[in-house]
């Protein structure tokens, strides 16, 4: 598949096109398709910690396959979450204000761990 200026794209879920759950394609089916990939919220996560090159992060994520690390970066790039700048890996001002946006759903988590006991 080609993006509109020739480059090669990953096929990373975008708004207005059909994706998982949605023929559509509307805005937040398309990014809970791309956030219920694997390793995409880890990928997040570890990048809203510090910056990181692709070994460190793949250490970071638990050994994760540099195949599967390689697609989840390309994808997060694609969706412009991400951008590497130089050998390292950091989220874009979008990528943070997605990060923010998990925070509720954080505090949740922990409030339902704490019920769960």
């Amino acid at each position: 598949m080609d993006d509109t200026e020739g480059r090669a794209t990953t096929g990373a879920p975008r708004p207005g096109r059909a994706v998982r759950g949605s023929g559509t394609g509307r805005p937040v089916m398309a990014a809970l398709d791309l956030l219920g990939r694997r390793w995409t919220l880890r990928v997040l996560w570890e990048l809203s910690r510090a910056p990181g090159g692709f070994r460190e992060l793949q250490r970071r994520c638990e050994q994760m396959s540099s195949s599967v690390l390689t697609v989840r970066l390309a994808e997060l790039a694609e969706a412009r979450l991400l951008a590497r700048d130089g050998e390292l890996y950091r989220l874009t001002p979008l990528g943070e204000d997605l990060v923010a946006a998990l925070g509720p759903l954080d505090a949740w988590s922990r409030r339902w761990a704490r019920e769960l006991g």
